[in-house]
């Protein structure tokens, strides 16, 4: 079975980020992510068994708090990727650090450079074959202000079923 680990952005920037993937796809036919707006901790992965991952998800969200974040403007990887920009708290990385090192300890668990501690903290606006639109997506995108205060608050894993990520289970941070 196919999995991946985010956390879902909830409140006004995730309802901003839902609409607007929406309105460029509406627009320029520019596809994203089948998941809701979130930022990615683990990638997608292969498992047959994750009760290991799903106890130490379970632990680490009764023994952590969330911890604030900011979303503020765009930015982009390439001419691949369009995303707002997220500027995680100091709280945030060692709250994001410490459960990676947490996950790490399920042998199906690897992480690299992209979804590690030091990867890009970012939430995709448009990532499907954007090379021909990518000036005029991000010209338009960038004229749209993004600017909100949110809260890394939890931990979902996604599971892929029927060609879309379906939720298999949340957990909840401390508040």
């Amino acid at each position: 079975m196919r999995y991946v680990i985010v956390s879902v952005v909830k409140g006004k920037a995730g309802i901003f980020n839902n609409n607007l993937r929406k309105e460029v796809y509406e627009k320029f036919n520019a596809k994203s992510s089948k998941l809701p707006a979130h930022f990615t901790i683990k990638a997608p992965f292969e498992a047959d068994n994750i009760i290991e991952l799903e106890n130490i998800l379970e632990e680490f969200s009764k023994e952590n708090y969330c911890a604030p974040y900011k979303v503020k403007g765009y930015d982009h990887f390439d001419d691949r990727v369009i995303f707002m920009k997220v500027f995680m708290s100091e709280e945030g990385k060692i709250l994001h650090d410490n459960l990676i090192d947490a996950m790490s300890t399920v042998n199906y668990i690897k992480f690299d450079k992209l979804d590690g501690k030091n990867k890009v903290f970012h939430i995709t606006i448009s990532s499907k074959k954007i090379k021909n639109i990518f000036n005029d997506l991000l010209n338009y995108v960038s004229n749209i202000p993004c600017d909100f205060d949110c809260n890394f608050d939890n931990i979902c894993i996604y599971k892929w079923e029927n060609n879309t990520w379906v939720l298999h289970k949340e957990y909840i941070l401390k508040k």
